[in-house]
């Protein structure tokens, strides 16, 4: 079935320490910018959405990045995913208080996945963004929490599934094994994942050129694309992007 919604460009923002970071197969960390600067840039660039995931999110750093998301708020218009570190009902509440639209949970739901179920019931399944994080394993697609350091032993289809059963509203994919190598998408991942559930699907890690986007937008096996260092270091402008899906008969926002 071909999706015929206009397909989404979202910028990611990585924040550590209050700025923005960003590595290769999740290591190698390096700053590349204000996170405020770059919110407003990506506002103005024709970005449909913007993710902002607080990398080294503890309980001594979420004052910080809900003081962030609260300034970034006020100077931009397009929607905002936050993820890091959110483990309760109340964390998710003090985000979307402090301005976001959605809220991103990884390892928490693998924790906890009764806090999906409870999330959509409390804010509604639009707001609750389950993020995924798998690796090739001899298992298959294998999921992994703690910023990518922590096996579950659990597969992507199933994981996918029970996220679909408890109510959440999308997925954010992210290829540990194609995760800033400019490489292009994981394909079979995502895959995978269209083929477990019906859910739109974001997928990340892994672009390196437009025709990175081309590809799983004519294959259908995602909803957005989700990048980073290439729009960072300016080696491809959302516009011209979009410009390009437009020309390969790809349904955008211009």
């Amino acid at each position: 079935m071909v999706n015929h919604l206009a397909k989404r460009i979202i910028p990611c923002l990585d924040i550590k320490d209050g700025q923005v970071v960003k590595g290769v197969n999740f290591v190698g960390l390096k700053s590349v910018g204000d996170p405020i600067e770059l919110a407003r840039f990506y506002n103005d660039s024709l970005a449909d959405e913007l993710v902002i995931l607080d990398i080294t999110a503890s309980f001594e750093h979420r004052q910080i990045i809900v003081e962030l998301i609260r300034e970034i708020a006020k100077e931009v218009y397009i929607p905002l995913t936050i993820g890091g570190g959110i483990k309760t009902l109340d964390d998710m509440y003090v985000l979307l208080d402090a301005g976001a639209d959605k809220i991103s949970i990884n390892s928490a739901a693998i924790a906890n996945p009764s806090l999906i179920e409870q999330a959509a019931k409390r804010f509604g399944s639009q707001c609750v963004v389950v993020a995924i994080d798998v690796r090739l394993s001899d298992l298959g697609y294998e999921v992994y929490v703690k910023g990518g350091r922590e096996p579950t032993g659990i597969l992507l289809a199933d994981w996918a599934r029970i996220c679909r059963d408890k109510g959440a509203g999308e997925f954010l994919l992210t290829s540990m094994d194609t995760d800033g190598t400019k490489s292009g998408y994981d394909i079979a991942a995502l895959q995978t994942l269209r083929e477990a559930s019906d859910l739109p699907i974001i997928a990340s890690g892994g672009a390196g050129k437009m025709e990175h986007l081309g590809e799983i937008f004519s294959l259908d096996v995602a909803d957005a694309a989700l990048a980073a260092s290439i729009f960072h270091n300016n080696e491809i402008s959302i516009v011209d992007a979009k410009h390009y899906l437009r020309d390969c008969g790809i349904s955008v926002r211009l």
